[in-house]
């Protein structure tokens, strides 16, 4: 078996694990919408850029409440290294997160079952046992990946590769990627369609909308 089998095998086994032991996300948008007031000058700007290192502030719009819990967790734990983002995690309160992840996600896109497309890269035959084949997650504790930033996804393999982000079974398979494999997925997952989309910008008092 090679590697790559290796790796799709330990994932799919954990895929098991999750959908077995992982609660749901649980939480109101309607508070949510209050307390992620803060998040949209970053996350409802259509391009909006982290200043340095320079990359895509990802899209949440459309993706799973679950991951969107777990990511500002590890974020408050330290287990994804962003100083902005865990200064803004580490202010809230469990329930918060819940809150706000139901409200920036929205209507989380839907599983299709399609496998990959035919360009698809050789290392996409991975991802699909958590990602799917066009990039909408199989189970909501993970990151849906269409239509997201191509250099946000390309960073965050990086940062998996490097242990700035910490998950075993991201890092194992971030290992046996070379930069232009990570390259060549995020650039696929980016241009799949239906795909995630720019938090919707909220109306002020001062808006006609």
């Amino acid at each position: 078996m090679s590697f790559a089998s290796r790796i799709a095998t330990v994932i799919a086994l954990f895929a098991v694990f999750v959908a077995a032991g992982t609660a749901r996300a649980d939480g109101n948008a309607a508070r949510g919408k209050d307390l992620a007031y803060t998040c949209l000058g970053c996350h409802a700007i259509d391009n909006y850029k982290n200043v340095y290192p320079t990359y895509s502030v990802p899209k949440l719009h459309g993706q799973n409440a679950a991951y969107l819990v777990a990511a500002l967790q590890e974020y408050r734990a330290g287990n994804r290294a962003h100083g902005t983002m865990h200064a803004q995690a580490s202010s809230l309160t469990d329930q918060q997160i819940e809150d706000i992840a139901a409200w920036l996600g929205g209507a989380a896109l839907a599983p299709t079952g399609k496998p990959p497309a035919a360009n698809a890269p050789q290392a996409a035959q991975v991802c699909v046992a958590c990602h799917g084949g066009d990039g909408v997650a199989v189970l909501p504790e993970y990151p849906n990946l269409a239509g997201q930033q191509a250099d946000y996804l390309e960073r965050a393999l990086e940062e998996y590769k490097k242990g700035a982000r910490k998950n075993p079974i991201m890092a194992g398979f971030a290992a046996t990627l070379t930069p232009a494999d990570m390259k060549a997925l995020a650039a696929y997952y980016s241009s799949q369609s239906p795909g995630l989309e720019t938090v919707p910008r909220r109306a002020s008092r001062f808006s006609a909308r």
